[in-house]
């Protein structure tokens, strides 16, 4: 596994407004390395306590972008370092941020998941659901974290209609939150969705981050 072709194959692929996150779970200490050296610098976790591990034993430049659900008992092991949470799928879960990043005196950006999959597995949001969201009070008085867009996880599948047609709604729902919630606010400006099937029509309908690990890394070992 050629971890530096690979990363330069995909840098190929995409654009300077795209950024790319190379999906290291499961993934060992040896193989982020290569990617490290190779010149990539944001990795995605979807367990805490092993972003947690791997924090401390790797080089602190490194932006950690958690990307799995998360559980709220487990964000105080990532709330010290993490850049970017891509999946924020509850209220309760982004006031757990938020007391975690206070502690921390962090502010700590997020992205609102949408549940855009015909799978009844995948988690998030509906839009109406993050409007009331949005619009409470409690909300406004969170001053620890940072909405910077959303995400979605399209379904897993290999029809690619099926699949451009979830990747629009989640643009919809970012253009409808930009304009009635984030006019004024450069930093909401980030659409998380594609990973290694599907991340060349990610960027077609309007990705800045693409999630990808098996084709970086080869197929994930989940036998501990």
């Amino acid at each position: 596994m050629d971890i530096k072709y690979n990363l330069e194959t995909i840098k190929s692929q995409i654009t300077s407004e795209v950024q790319l996150v190379a999906v290291s779970k499961t993934k060992p200490v040896e193989a982020i390395l290569d990617a490290y050296h190779a010149g990539q610098r944001i990795f995605g976790e979807n367990k805490a306590q092993e972003m947690a591990e791997k924090y401390n034993v790797l080089p602190k430049d490194i932006q950690w972008h958690f990307i799995g659900h998360l559980q709220t008992n487990k964000v105080k092991y990532i709330a010290p370092f993490v850049s970017l949470i891509h999946s924020i799928d509850s209220f309760k879960l982004l006031a757990y941020i938020n007391k975690e990043a206070e502690k921390n005196n962090r502010v700590i950006d997020c992205l609102l998941q949408f549940y855009i999959a015909t799978e009844e597995s995948k988690f998030g949001f509906d839009l109406q659901e993050a409007e009331t969201m949005l619009d409470s009070s409690e909300y406004t008085l969170m001053k620890n974290i940072r909405l910077a867009g959303v995400m979605g996880m399209a379904t897993y599948t290999d029809n690619l209609d099926l699949i451009k047609s979830e990747f629009k709604q989640l643009k919809t729902y970012f253009d409808i939150l930009k304009q009635t919630y984030f006019k004024n606010d450069s930093q909401f400006k980030e659409i998380s969705m594609g990973m290694s099937g599907d991340y060349l029509q990610a960027i077609e309908e309007g990705s800045t981050l693409v999630r990808i690990g098996s084709s970086i890394f080869g197929e994930r070992n989940y036998i501990k």
